[in-house]
């Protein structure tokens, strides 16, 4: 007879008369499920479809529950790999939802140049459109931009919070890459119509905080905006 440990839990094993090993006692869980859903798998690596579980751990002697031993999880299991994660896997955002949340993010960041004086310019707001447009709203227009801009006010504090809302819960999950081209796609719009404006400048710094990039880092970028031809 050996004890031995399976999984973190100690599990008795003994050998028959022809030599094979016997599972003579362990702790077995019984899972339940309580909901489910779909989540970015970080074992498979996209998205897949999970199930909320929870379980009862019991002690089996020779096959038979014998004692309860308490409860686990909850935990995520996942339809495809079958790999259990904690609920936290549910704060990355599916594929699906971070190409929408990216989506977002550029159409407001466009919509943050305009309202800081690029409105007026044809050459900012044609740039501001290609900029959505490539993002992934293929039927924005100029008509569309200025009317949402109207609805939601052009004044900075009301577009600092637009800003925060649409790029605070995005910029975790962009490498830094990622962060640095948004801010780059408003210095773009910024600098269609001529050099950055006081507002412009100002607005591109709130962009550069909300994406969490270095107030250095951001002028930075700016500059190089500034003297690298498009």
């Amino acid at each position: 007879m050996a004890l031995k440990r399976d999984g973190g839990t100690a599990v008795v094993h003994s050998r028959s008369r022809d030599g094979r090993r016997l599972r003579v006692a362990g702790v077995r869980t019984a899972w339940r499920t309580i909901d489910d859903g779909e989540f970015f798998c970080p074992s498979c690596g996209g998205d897949r479809n999970y199930r909320r579980r929870t379980g009862r751990r019991r002690l089996v002697v020779l096959g038979v529950p014998v004692l309860a031993r308490g409860d686990t999880g909850p935990v995520l299991e996942c339809a495809s790999c079958r790999g259990h994660f904690g609920v936290d896997a549910l704060d990355h955002p599916t594929t699906t939802k971070l190409g929408a949340m990216l989506r977002d993010a550029v159409h407001t960041v466009a919509l943050a140049m305009l309202a800081a004086g690029g409105s007026e310019s044809r050459s900012a707001r044609e740039a501001a459109v290609d900029s959505v447009r490539a993002a992934g709203f293929a039927g924005c227009s100029e008509e569309q931009l200025i009317t949402l801009l109207a609805a939601v006010g052009g004044d900075s504090v009301t577009m600092e919070i637009e800003l925060h809302e649409a790029l605070a819960p995005l910029a975790p999950h962009l490498a830094a890459p990622g962060r640095e081209s948004l801010l780059l796609q408003g210095a773009r719009v910024a600098l269609a119509d001529g050099p950055y404006t006081p507002a412009e400048h100002r607005a591109l710094l709130s962009v550069g905080r909300a994406l969490r990039l270095d107030r250095r880092d951001t002028e930075r970028l700016l500059e190089t905006a500034r003297t690298t031809p498009s």
